[in-house]
């Protein structure tokens, strides 16, 4: 039984501190920009032009 009880009160606690970091990353702003990431990858990215490589001189 003693067991049990132990095992509750881990489970508890781990779901306190998950409780805990979840509302701290709202109130820092982690949830707030939800378009973008969904739209990111249809995007190109930028192709870098590589002069010393094409300058065989």
């Amino acid at each position: 039984m003693i067991i049990v009880a132990a095992l509750i009160l881990i489970s508890l606690i781990i779901a306190f501190v998950f409780l805990f970091l979840f509302f701290w990353n709202i109130r820092t702003g982690q949830y707030e920009d939800t378009y973008t990431p969904s739209v990111r990858m249809l995007f190109d990215d930028e192709i870098k032009k590589d002069t010393e490589a094409t300058n065989t001189d």
